[in-house]
């Protein structure tokens, strides 16, 4: 050990990530923003991924005190937004709930919706309670055919690629705006033989037979944390194609079971897991103190892996050897990554699966209802999370 901290890499994921944010309509300054990059930094990988040349570009190392300076700039950032949306805003400052919201769905595509939210002094997730409501403003008091309902279910079917069980399905129709009683859900879709995708056994990525230092188990199956970034867990799963394997590796807060990093390789080497550690480190950017639970493979016992916990003031936590369910809730959206995508499907390349991967993964942290968040996506937890202590502190 020389002493010195290992300067850190922008990952591809975090590069394809942030030029996919500006694909969808946002401007380069709300995703400099959101993800603390300079905002010439994220024009050069635009550029680059429109000449192909994504791979190499804005590849430079940064050390732990710029990534403190890119934070600053990003918190500038946020109030220079929050400033200029006071100054488009006007009067709407003054007018109701719902004069504010029609505002934030004129802006959304130019600034971010939590910084409007901020700025407006209105809670995300009642801007997007509304926001589901709007066009269906009184519920529904007759009751829905089962003609009717079969349809809807139908097409949440479709909609989450046979994800859903009944009762998934039943919270996703409530929260859509139908009123049904859950059992009469299961009976029709019994009747139907609409069912969610059943699981399969697959084999285990862990190679713990190595001469490492092993980390103690911090956890202890104790999978609550009180608040983002107190406690995030890792593990690695394959996805078999016509071209070889591709491993994923991910990070989840176990707060909100958001997935907060991931990495996708044709290897299963140290680099693998450190790639998603510090996409979820770039798009979080934790205070010191964090605990990274994972098993005892040899790419989390490994040097380099080890070494970037550090930089980050970060706890190594492992499970006990062959104790799958030290990391339950990692292998429980192993399974539900497998059932709703890869079952019986066959890529032809490494980067169909990748994109098949990353779509799920968006459609898991945006939407997919959470039992363990009592079925809300790990995402609209977050948000309720952080309004709530507005209004605490209010």
């Amino acid at each position: 050990m020389t002493g010195k901290v290992k300067r850190a890499q922008y990952t591809l994921e975090f590069k394809m990530e942030a030029v996919r944010l500006v694909k969808t309509g946002q401007s380069l300054a709300a995703v400099s923003a959101t993800l603390g990059v300079v905002q010439q930094t994220l024009h050069n990988w635009v550029k680059a991924d429109r000449e192909g040349k994504l791979a190499g570009a804005g590849a430079k190392p940064v050390s732990p005190e710029q990534m403190e300076l890119a934070r600053l700039r990003a918190e500038v950032a946020r109030l220079k937004m929050e400033r200029d949306i006071l100054k488009k805003a006007g009067s709407v400052l003054c007018e109701g709930v719902d004069v504010k919201c029609a505002f934030i769905d004129r802006n959304r595509h130019h600034w971010p919706v939590s910084v409007l939210c901020e700025a407006l002094e209105i809670s995300p997730s009642g801007y997007h309670q509304r926001q589901q409501r709007s066009g269906d403003d009184k519920p529904h008091r007759c009751r829905i055919s089962n003609d009717a309902l079969l349809a809807h279910i139908k097409a949440i079917h479709v909609q989450v690629k046979g994800e859903y069980g009944w009762p998934r399905m039943w919270k996703e129709l409530v929260a859509r705006g139908v009123r049904v009683g859950k059992e009469r859900v299961r009976k029709l879709m019994a009747q139907h033989g609409i069912r969610a995708r059943h699981k399969r056994k697959y084999i285990a990525t862990t190679n713990s037979n190595h001469n490492l230092p092993v980390a103690p188990n911090l956890l202890e199956r104790n999978f609550t944390a009180t608040a983002p970034n107190q406690v995030w867990t890792s593990d690695i799963t394959y996805c078999a194609t016509a071209e070889g394997w591709v491993y994923l590796a991910v990070i989840i807060d176990l707060f909100s079971r958001q997935v907060v990093g991931w990495s996708m390789q044709p290897h299963m080497k140290a680099e693998l897991v450190t790639d998603a550690l510090r996409m979820a480190w770039f798009r979080r950017r934790p205070a010191a103190g964090v605990i990274i639970h994972s098993d005892r493979g040899s790419q989390y016992c490994s040097g380099l892996f080890q070494d970037t916990l550090k930089a980050y003031g970060m706890r190594s936590s492992m499970s006990r050897r062959g104790d799958c369910w030290d990391n339950a809730p990692t292998e429980s959206l192993w399974g539900s990554l497998k059932v709703a995508r890869l079952h019986g499907r066959h890529f032809a390349t490494r980067r169909a699966a990748m994109d098949e991967i990353v779509d799920w993964l968006g459609f898991y942290n945006s939407r997919r209802l959470h039992s363990t968040l009592d079925y809300v996506s790990p995402m609209t937890f977050e948000k309720n999370w952080f309004a709530a202590q507005q209004g605490r502190a209010a």
